[in-house]
């Protein structure tokens, strides 16, 4: 039988956690709905830039190979250097570049060149790495750390985390030869691992209610990305019918391809 005092007050003001209770189930419904959104934005921006792709490309490829073939004849008919210049850039742009993977197999990885590499490319001298000589303050501090925090001495896997965390910060501290770094984590350690505090109904609740904002936030980016892009773009210029936009400019690109195809008769028709 419930009690008087667990029956909410009729007519009464909800409670501060019933409140935000409400405003997290809001918060996640209209992200939810809004993820829903983005997500249908998302795809129709993808499979129009594939029809996109498939429609136009060969037509912008033919209007490129003709701009190049246009600028060569150009040049052979003139002789100029400059012509001769615009006309290699064409040809260049249209010419892809091989086993460009095989070219940088040993020289990147997925952050970008290598140092040596840089420097190479760029005629720099590589630098040698920096010797470092830790002091015998430092060589004390860090065997015993490593005495007192290496993972082998934990009983449990979650205590053999924290010392694995723990240790690599120090071997990181003693390879820069940090003797205050290392003073800090001897400190550290003497004073133990901090305790964990269980947050409470309502900061679990405005945490949850933070990240929904954040999560927000990084969709509306994604969605101004999306929209601005120029696929994007073109497809909220005609969103009940793609497929005539598509049309439209087919149309016009044939009309440039026959307006470049003369153009490169006149140019021919000149020698």
């Amino acid at each position: 039988m419930t009690t008087p005092e667990a029956e909410p007050e009729q007519g009464g003001a909800p409670r501060p956690e019933e409140r935000l209770e409400q405003a997290v189930r809001a918060a996640e419904q209209a992200l939810i709905e809004y993820e829903i959104a983005l997500e249908t934005f998302r795809v129709e921006v993808e499979n129009f830039s594939r029809l996109h792709e498939q429609r136009l490309g060969p037509v912008y490829a033919r209007l490129e190979e003709l701009e190049a073939q246009i600028l060569e004849a150009r040049a052979a008919r003139t002789g100029d250097a400059d012509d001769q210049r615009r006309a290699d850039e064409a040809r260049a742009r249209l010419m892809p570049i091989p086993g460009v993977e095989e070219l940088l197999n040993g020289w990147m990885d997925g952050d970008g060149l290598f140092p040596e590499a840089t420097a190479m490319l760029t005629d720099q001298a590589v630098r040698p790495p920096q010797r470092v000589r830790p002091s015998e303050e430092a060589r004390r501090l860090y065997r015993e750390l490593a005495r007192k925090a290496h993972p082998d001495l934990a009983q449990e896997e979650a205590e053999r985390a924290r010392r694995e965390e723990f240790i690599t910060r120090v071997n990181a501290a003693y390879a820069r030869g940090d003797e205050a770094e290392l003073r800090e984590l001897a400190e550290e350690w003497a004073a133990g691992p901090v305790p964990e505090r269980r947050p409470s109904r309502g900061e679990e609740l405005y945490a949850r209610l933070e990240w929904l904002d954040r999560r927000k936030e990084l969709l509306t980016l994604l969605a101004k990305e999306l929209e601005e892009s120029a696929i994007g773009a073109m497809l909220r210029l005609a969103p009940d019918d793609p497929d005539r936009l598509l049309e439209e400019i087919a149309e016009q690109l044939a009309t440039q391809v026959r307006e470049r195809e003369a153009e490169l008769a006149g140019v021919l028709g000149q020698d």
